[in-house]
């Protein structure tokens, strides 16, 4: 399932973002990872990727916005985003599912809650372009 699939970690967190690379290599995952907002909005608009690994506070520009930015393109499938944020999820599911992503986990997490989470996403299907609203 996981073989040949592109997954971007952006956190700001080097300890977060250590845990996270050898969890998706150990997935079979192809793995890549940037520290803020700015470069994961650069690296989206260059490449593709399955899925996004996607902290809410990070320099520059948070997380809602990159999500927004790299899911409402026209005419491009998005895609997949797991927001992660260390706020209330109840609170923050609608800010994220609005912003475009997928689903939303509390930090700290367990392995076992982002392995259902990640292999959900990554098993369900390619969602076409979202129209733009803005």
């Amino acid at each position: 399932m996981a073989g040949g699939k592109r997954i971007l970690i952006a956190d700001d967190d080097p300890d977060i973002v250590d845990l996270l690379e050898a969890y998706c290599r150990k997935k079979g995952l192809e793995v890549f990872s940037v520290p803020n907002g700015k470069e994961a909005l650069r690296r989206l608009e260059s490449e593709k990727f399955d899925l996004v690994l996607m902290d809410v506070m990070m320099p520059y520009i948070d997380g809602y916005h990159v999500t927004y930015e790299a899911t409402s393109k026209p005419g491009v499938v998005p895609p997949k985003v797991l927001i992660m944020t260390s706020r209330d999820v109840a609170s923050e599911r609608g800010i994220a599912m609005l912003s475009g992503a997928q689903d939303v986990i509390q930090k700290p997490f367990t392995l076992d809650e982002l392995d259902r989470k990640v292999d959900r996403l990554l098993e369900s299907p390619a969602e076409g372009p979202r129209p733009r609203n803005d």
